[in-house]
């Protein structure tokens, strides 16, 4: 191993250990306190789309125009990707607890000062550091949700917690409805305290989130398993305590050479050298999530006041964001006790299916029709959307998990929130003269076509990494070879 200098080898069963734990209230406290970035970034996407207009009076508002209003949705996803890539990095050179930390921190100052925005450069500026602070997120939570819960939980605690995303949505979309109405709140102040609500929301969360501790698989990979081992004790000891059941002995351990970092350069080659299969699959997953999201969610506002002559969506989109939510958490079990291929492929393909047949009966829809066909279609979709960022976490050793999450996050988001709305949006724009509202089923095909793509590329490269340890899905970079579990590397016997 070239990358780094060794600083010493260990063996240690704290993957075993941690894996071995039944669910206590320190889960809950891992659930809450890591999983709620979600909510808050639904919260944040949901309020920007509805205030829109509010944005546009000189008086009241920023004085912006439309292209000011689309230049700013593509400035805050720059941030997004810009951040996932930056932080990626550090989360897996610094730390889980550092990073998750510091990506809080620059988002809730950001929303703050994103409130106090004096003119369009200022808001400009203040949203891309937002999307920097969510994209950062991103990295540094899942990757230690993953490496704290234990193996028969993690699917379905990482398809819940991604897909609490509906709920800030569901959220935001109610908050709108009085916030922007001039009849409740003077309309220079009500915008800005929809930002502030963000930023409460935020410092809330980040009192919990100082008593989640870091990882310690990520310490006893960088020489620190002396901490490892103390945090690992503390949670064993809390655990008996709150479940009042003897934790039993583990056998399984595993020989670590250490170091106190990873170049870069190996990370990058163990994406794409190593896990060339691996990197097909969330590249196909992430991509026709974040298209389909973008063929129906993000012009679905638009669809319902253009076409449908909808005046305040705000009950619509909530609507919706609770069919998404729903499906995540009824359906995230399964994805532990059926298994991960079949549950992705199946909700993928489904999703993809519907959405296609929808577009050909596009022309006769209603508000009312087209807002349940969209919440049937999504409370599967939403299911595979967030097991794609469940794949993108426990497919690729742990040295990289965290840039890897990073990695395809940014794909996913760059595809979704630049080229997905430049597309539907010269869909809708298109549409509008002539009022024909099936002119937009171009979009709902496209999505359809990726959204199956993704279900089939999962039926042929999946892996079937229900209730396995992290360590046997993906071998460490640092593992000693002798050591190495079955199954850890695409060219072995990888389960499929």
């Amino acid at each position: 191993m070239s990358a780094g200098v060794e600083t010493g080898r260990i063996t240690t069963d704290i993957p075993a250990r941690m894996d071995r734990l039944p669910w206590a209230r320190f889960h809950w406290l891992i659930v809450i306190g890591l999983g709620t970035v979600w909510i808050l970034d639904g919260l944040e996407v949901t309020i920007v789309g509805s205030m829109s207009e509010a944005l546009k009076p000189a008086g009241t508002g920023l004085g912006m125009s439309n292209f000011d209003i689309g230049l700013a949705g593509a400035v805050y996803v720059a941030g997004a990707c810009t951040g996932a890539l930056f932080f990626g990095q550090l989360t897996d050179r610094f730390g889980r607890k550092k990073l998750f930390i510091l990506t809080l921190l620059i988002y809730t100052a950001a929303t703050v000062l994103t409130a106090f925005s004096m003119n369009p450069t200022w808001y400009f500026v203040c949203r891309f550091l937002t999307g920097a602070g969510i994209g950062g997120e991103y990295a540094a939570i899942n990757s230690a949700i993953d490496e704290l819960i234990p193996a028969r939980y993690r699917g379905r605690v990482d398809v819940a917690i991604n897909g609490s995303f509906w709920v800030g949505a569901a959220g935001g979309a109610l908050l709108t409805i009085p916030l922007l109405d001039p009849t409740v709140l003077d309309p220079k102040i009500g915008w800005r305290l929809a930002f502030g609500l963000g930023a409460v929301l935020a410092l809330a969360v980040l009192l919990v989130r100082r008593h989640v501790p870091e990882s310690p698989r990520w310490l006893f990979i960088h020489g620190r398993e002396e901490e490892g081992e103390r945090i690992v004790q503390d949670i064993e000891k809390r655990v008996h305590e709150d479940s009042g059941r003897e934790l039993p002995s583990v056998s399984e351990t595993i020989t670590i050479r250490q170091r106190k970092s990873i170049g870069i350069g190996l990370i990058a080659r163990t994406v794409f050298t190593m896990y060339p299969k691996r990197t097909v699959l969330c590249f196909s997953l992430f991509v026709g999530q974040a298209f389909l999201y973008n063929a129906f969610f993000f012009t679905y506002g638009d669809t319902l006041t253009t076409f449908l002559d909808v005046k305040q969506t705000g009950w619509y989109i909530a609507a919706f964001a609770v069919s998404n939510f729903a499906g995540a958490l009824l359906l995230g079990h399964f994805f532990d006790s059926v298994g991960r291929v079949k549950m992705i492929a199946g909700t993928y393909i489904l999703s993809g299916v519907l959405l296609g047949i929808t577009g050909f009966f596009l022309g006769s829809v209603t508000a009312v029709s087209l807002t349940l066909i969209g919440a049937i279609i999504f409370f599967f979709a939403s299911a595979g959307a967030s097991a794609a960022y469940l794949t993108a976490s426990e497919v690729f050793p742990m040295e990289t998990r965290a840039l890897c999450i990073a990695f395809f996050y940014a794909i996913g988001t760059a595809a979704g929130g630049i080229a997905g709305p430049l597309l539907f949006g010269k869909l809708i724009e298109d549409a509008s003269g002539s009022g024909d509202i099936s002119k937009i089923a171009i979009g709902y095909f496209i999505g359809s076509a990726l959204m199956i793509v993704g279900g089939v590329v999962e039926i042929i490269l999946g892996v079937k990494a229900e209730g396995q340890s992290l360590e046997s899905i993906a071998t460490p970079l640092t593992a000693e070879d002798d050591a190495e579990p079955a199954g850890g590397r695409e060219w072995e016997a990888v389960p499929s």
